[in-house]
């Protein structure tokens, strides 16, 4: 009797919730991730921006157990294309908290039973770095869809981060809330060829100094060896994803010429062969790589385009860039004078047509947003 009784307490005391739901940790092998990440008892730990998981699921509510380093965003779609608006976004931060993803009126709302959820982050690394421990549905996980067939990765800075992206105004401060990894032309240009795509890049990094700096620490050349940004103790393996791009896309070099200094050519190139040795390392001698040259500066445009017309490897190439003329300043730029999302599809035009022709994927006939 006083185990029947014991154990009714214990029922009560229990939320539906609980009784009810499905919980899979975020390596589970049903769930998808794209990005670079550090596992550990069943969690995934991360930073770079547009990092995202897929989650497909049978059920009325999706949510994640998740800690975060300061505060993040990231947007949910829910059986839409990354391309729609998002069904929400949500902040993440503090330690071991309950994020709500999709809620029973959200479902509500959808013409299907089976459920394909996208994750993704907005911000970078700067804003945080974030832990998912657990993925909790009131239904069934199902199979989540996997890798796509064409891979990209893209070796940025604030550009391919998407800062100030979302601002309505150049004249508006940057903040958090209006970085969208989401909108970048890296994003536009994955979603044009049905491509999965990682992002490793970080606002202000240069080749081989940072904006406004003349030290050459922590350059993008050295945070693309890293699975966690700024951290050297995380070496990052490509045998610790199965993503394999298909073409890497560098568009980097801007910083080094901020605040009217002008860069060692030979310390550029010496910076710009070290990236280019890595992701050749990576991927092969034989993988292509797309280096944007900029035109913000003429001298920028012609490092990097010296730099590819003599680096002696295999499958370089290099396309100029002038934001100036392709770019209005009333109509195409958000926080900061960075590109909104008028801004960000102008760039993606500018880069499909050579990686259509470098990857053979050729054009296809759809908008590019």
């Amino acid at each position: 009797m006083k185990k029947l009784i014991f154990l009714a307490i214990c029922l009560v005391a229990l939320s539906p919730l609980r009784l009810m739901a499905e919980t899979i940790p975020a390596t589970d092998s049903r769930l998808t991730f794209v990005g670079r990440a550090l596992e550990s008892n069943g969690a995934l730990t991360f930073d770079f921006p547009a990092s995202y998981f897929r989650v497909a699921f049978k059920g009325k509510s999706l949510s994640m157990r998740v800690s975060d380093s300061k505060r993040d965003f990231y947007a949910v779609w829910l059986d839409a294309p990354t391309s729609a608006e998002p069904t929400r976004i949500v902040e993440v931060k503090g330690n071991d908290t309950i994020i709500e993803l999709i809620l029973p009126a959200d479902v509500k709302k959808s013409k299907v039973k089976e459920h394909q959820v996208v994750i993704q982050k907005r911000t970078e690394a700067g804003c945080g770095k974030t832990t998912v421990y657990e993925f909790i549905t009131d239904g069934k996980f199902l199979q989540a869809a996997p890798l796509k067939e064409r891979q990209i990765e893209f070796i940025g800075d604030s550009y391919t981060c998407g800062y100030g992206v979302d601002a309505p105004s150049r004249k508006d401060p940057f903040t958090d809330e209006t970085e969208n990894a989401s909108r970048t032309y890296a994003s536009i240009v994955s979603r044009y060829f049905d491509a999965d795509y990682m992002a490793i890049a970080h606002s202000g990094r240069g080749i081989c100094r940072n904006a406004g700096s003349n030290i050459p620490w922590e350059v993008m050349t050295d945070i693309y060896q890293y699975t966690i940004d700024r951290d050297s103790t995380t070496r990052w393996s490509v045998e610790q994803s199965e993503f394999r791009p298909d073409i890497t896309v560098i568009y980097l070099g801007t910083n080094d010429f901020s605040s009217n200094m002008m860069p060692d050519y030979n310390k550029f190139r010496k910076g710009y062969m070290r990236l280019l040795s890595y992701v050749k390392e990576n991927y092969g001698e034989d993988h292509p790589v797309l280096c944007v040259a900029s035109k913000t500066n003429d001298y920028q445009f012609r490092y990097v385009r010296d730099v590819v017309r003599n680096c002696g490897l295999k499958n370089v190439e290099w396309l100029g860039y002038c934001p100036s003329q392709h770019l209005s300043t009333d109509e195409d730029l958000g926080a900061g004078w960075h590109p909104n999302y008028n801004g960000q599809q102008k760039l993606a035009y500018s880069i499909i047509p050579y990686i259509a022709t470098i990857t053979g994927w050729g054009l296809q006939d759809m908008p590019v947003k």
